[in-house]
């Protein structure tokens, strides 16, 4: 009773510096905000800072036209490109396959629909709910500076990114892997040939994206295939780093991690930060169809000895509806009972690309799964989060950035962490939770993130001083400050030092959080993890296919791929005209035959295979009834497009043996022999006829009980970076994202 009671005096007194505040915080921004002093031009940037005012917009709300692709015309363009019967640079110049697409609500759905003139109509699901929708594209807070001064980067026809500079710079250094998973957006070890860069390649890619002006790029993920099965990794991350990079981060299955302890150390003292694990759910059963015997014991294994190194883990979940999107409120609890280990969670809705996008209408839309999926699942199974009250578009945090940057004057090397993608790209949540007690809430929830983001805005136009723009700061979060809603043991100090240590907004910041700079050390990394309070960041990254493309979203991409022919949006290189297979094809290293011959083949995990692991022992929490959950699903419906395929040609056999009959009796004349149904091999003894009398009589055998053929659990998959791809039952590696909030995660 004491502690409850010294508990309400503090809130009602904090309740009442709360409002204070805000009656302080209107008064000063009543003459503050006349007269706005000029924006500053960091050094990052060779133009001034964009006031409120000044930032665009692209055409939102529904119904809306836009620019999107026929997926037939771009799969034939792309086939002739890479047959040689047309010229790459067509796709400098022309609109190769683009048709116009008409975003609508039907029945509280947003659906995009297009017409081809030669293939007919298309139409695929964006948002189960039309609210969530709109809400999420009403908190877009505008675009980033217009790219420009990056011709020899970012000339890519229609694929061009227009818009700022990005927030991730994503590098494939191989297409190998050591899984092979159905599908992969990338086809990793089946494509027929190798592509992987050379150290030269490695080093001007890095030092191209630093040479432009706005320079905002911070971080680096390094992608596949899976990244580690280059010999070039802990250069290239070492490279990165002393280039400048301050986040160097890696799109990972985590194989090589959970395998050794001292790879781990190697990559940290290396400079790697963040990896962004791939990760498909709690329990053997949510990880078994990508046919790794002990896969679930590979991710703990990884997490453990990666945190102990020092490395920072974002897990990437690809989503697939009606197959593991039960697992999200798994996840999501599993980073919440192990706070101190995960600070982030990256949701990735299925892409049908690579082998997937041959996908049937009927399972493309039974599998679809939008970013209003997420924030309702996330309601459903983890409880407290409100769609259209916690969930807000990943560029909302750009709000932020912006005064980060502002404050930080025009001496900045390099821009804050800006993510400035379409609201369409990307959402994400924050909870604040204890990292002793578990005891959490959403940050919208006790923080009027709204009303928070206008302040802050009015904040930065007037561009003050670092000290009275800090004071002002301190002052909206104050106003928009609920004590009553937050979680009991939060006080305000803890929620100062959170904003603080987040944006490095004081001159001790680094001091008392440890260096987030290219010269950290394991002391820093541990520093920062001192915190009792943890932001758990989760994110909705939705990633493109041809079925819902937007121009309008490719040219704000904030996760661009850098490559031997420049930077080139996420979508537009993974889908789109298919960017990734001609890029790869102009500079590919060898065909697979001719590099085992002079390398040797690298181990491939499949078919059943474990991982041998040096120890299966680590100090993670997994709830019981989750890590033993079996998903019972409907096996004569595809989950996959091998199963797809698979019907596809037996549906074929089947035809072709009825024609076959027919003409045999009709034609030919040909006695139709016996025909004996076989259920299984023991059911033909117990069939078989005690005498002859009945020989030459037909003779039907029904199939035993619990004996039909069951296909492998279908579920989420991504290429070997953890990317969305699509779903599947056998194996290759994962990957993010966001890779583009790592700013407002953990730590």
């Amino acid at each position: 009773m004491p502690n409850r009671v010294g508990t309400q005096i503090l809130r009602t007194f904090d309740w009442a510096l709360c409002k204070t505040a805000a009656v302080t915080f209107d008064s000063i921004q009543y003459f503050n905000k006349r007269n706005p002093n000029p924006s500053v031009t960091p050094q990052w940037s060779d133009k001034p800072l964009l006031k409120s005012w000044e930032k665009t917009k692209p055409t939102l709300g529904f119904p809306r036209q836009t620019d999107s692709l026929c997926p037939a015309c771009v799969k034939e363009a792309r086939e002739a490109i890479i047959a040689g019967k047309k010229d790459w640079r067509d796709l400098m110049s022309e609109k190769v396959g683009e048709i116009k697409a008409q975003i609508i609500e039907r029945d509280n759905e947003i659906w995009m629909v297009k017409d081809c003139p030669i293939h007919g109509h298309y139409e695929d699901m964006m948002a189960i709910d039309a609210k969530f929708l709109d809400w999420i594209e009403k908190q877009f807070p505008g675009r980033d500076i217009p790219a420009h001064n990056d011709e020899d980067l970012h000339k890519h026809g229609s694929s061009t990114v227009r818009y700022g500079r990005g927030s991730v710079l994503t590098v494939d250094l191989t297409n190998r892997c050591n899984m092979m998973c159905d599908p992969c957006f990338m086809d990793a070890n089946q494509v027929g040939y190798v592509h992987e860069l050379g150290w030269e390649e490695v080093k001007e890619i890095l030092d191209n994206a630093l040479k432009i002006k706005p320079r905002r790029q911070m971080s680096v993920q390094f992608s596949g295939g899976e990244p580690t099965m280059s010999p070039l990794f802990l250069d290239a991350v070492a490279y990165a780093r002393k280039i400048g990079y301050n986040s160097v981060q890696a799109a990972t299955n985590g194989i090589e991690f959970a395998k050794s302890k001292e790879f781990c150390k190697k990559a940290f003292d290396a400079g790697m930060r963040y990896a962004y694990l791939q990760f498909d759910g709690i329990g053997n059963d949510a990880n078994s169809h990508r046919q790794i015997g002990n896969l679930f014991d590979v991710k703990l294994r990884a997490i453990e000895n990666m945190h102990e190194a020092g490395i920072e883990i974002v897990l990437v979940v690809t989503i697939v509806n009606n197959v593991n999107n039960d697992q999200v409120g798994s996840v999501v609890k599993f980073a919440m009972e192990n706070p101190k280990k995960i600070a982030f969670v990256s949701f990735q809705p299925v892409s049908f690309t690579g082998r997937d996008e041959d996908i049937t209408p009927e399972r493309r839309l039974r599998q679809r799964y939008t970013l209003s999926h997420l924030a309702k699942d996330v309601s459903a199974q983890v409880g407290k989060v409100e769609p259209t009250r916690d969930w807000f578009p990943i560029s909302f945090v750009s709000t932020f950035a912006g005064f980060a940057d502002m404050v930080k004057g025009n001496e900045s090397q390099w821009g804050s962490l800006s993510c400035g993608c379409h609201p369409n790209c990307g959402v994400g949540t924050a909870l604040m939770i204890n990292k002793e007690t578990k005891e959490w809430a959403p940050v919208p929830r006790f923080l009027d993130a709204v009303q928070l983001t206008k302040d802050v805005t009015a904040i930065t136009d007037a561009a003050r001083g670092k000290k009275f723009s800090n004071f002002m700061m301190a002052m909206a979060l104050l106003k928009n400050y609920h004590p009553f809603e937050g979680p009991k043991g939060l006080t305000l100090s803890a929620l100062f030092k959170k904003f603080d240590k987040t944006w490095a907004l004081t001159k001790k910041a680094t001091t008392k959080y440890g260096r987030t700079s290219p010269d950290r050390k394991i002391d820093d990394a541990m520093k920062r993890r001192q915190d009792p309070w943890n932001f758990l960041f989760i994110a909705g990254m939705w990633f493109q296919d041809l079925f819902n493309y937007d121009f309008r979203r490719t040219e704000m991409c904030i996760i661009p791929y850098a490559t031997q022919q420049g930077e080139i949006s996420f979508c537009a290189y993974n889908t789109g005209v298919g960017w990734r297979q001609i890029i790869e094809n102009m500079h590919k290293n060898a065909t697979v035959a001719e590099w085992y011959k002079n390398h040797g083949k690298h181990e491939i995990y499949a078919k059943g295979k474990s991982v041998n692991l040096q120890s299966f022992e680590h100090s993670l929490k997994i709830d019981a009834d989750d890590a033993s959950r079996v998903r019972h699903l409907e096996h004569d419906i595809p989950q996959t497009a091998a199963e797809e395929d698979r019907a596809r040609r037996k549906k074929a056999f089947e035809e072709q043996a009825k024609v076959r009959a027919i003409y045999e009796e009709l034609v030919l004349k040909k006695p139709q022999s016996t025909v004996v149904q076989i259920g299984s091999v023991s059911d033909i003894a117990k069939a078989t006829p005690a005498n002859f009398a009945n020989a030459g009589k037909p003779v039907s055998i029904a199939p035993a009980a619990g004996n039909g053929s069951s296909a492998p659990n279908g579920n989420g998959h991504s290429n070997g970076n953890g990317h969305s791809n699509g779903n599947g039952n056998e194996a290759k590696a994962p990957s993010t994202s966001e890779k583009t909030a790592e700013a407002v995660a953990g730590d």
